[in-house]
């Protein structure tokens, strides 16, 4: 499933990503352009925009919830979705793009000294070069990713 999330889900498109869904941040704000961007991409939106209309050949979602933890267990439970562990943090909070993993060797002079030395595996997003890997925020993350699913 694919969502196009409005101007005001910013975190929320973040924990969506996180979760591994494919969750794309709306350039333009007003209620036409988005339901062509989500038109023209197959995309269910996302928003808390309440002068968003109905219909037109897209699914829209009025979120409800103000915290992002919230959204997320709100959109999870109307859509019938709940994070995959396998999909999880597969891709780039920032682009939206799938990771990669990389050669260690090759990201070497990118990340702290001691995270090199101590971790062995490193995703790189494709489109905005950013690093990534298993660090403690990764099993926190994790956690509250599962506390949501039982939501």
């Amino acid at each position: 499933m694919k969502f196009l999330l409005t101007k005001e889900l910013g975190r929320l498109a973040k924990w969506l990503r996180i979760c591994g869904f494919d969750a794309e941040y709306a350039a333009d704000n007003k209620p036409a352009s988005v339901i062509v961007a989500a038109l023209k991409s197959d995309r269910t939106i996302i928003t808390r925009n309440h002068r968003m209309p109905q219909g037109r050949g897209v699914a829209i979602m009025h979120v409800k919830a103000e915290e992002a933890r919230e959204q997320l267990v709100e959109v999870c439970r109307a859509l019938h979705i709940s994070p995959e562990p396998a999909a999880m943090f597969s891709r780039c909070i920032l682009c939206n793009e799938v990771l990669r993993i990389v050669d260690k060797a090759s990201i070497k002079e990118r990340v702290p000294e001691y995270v090199f030395e101590t971790h062995d595996r490193f995703f790189m997003c494709v489109k905005c070069s950013r690093i990534y890997w298993q660090g403690t925020h990764w099993q926190s993350v994790a956690e509250a990713l599962r506390s949501v699913a039982a939501n």
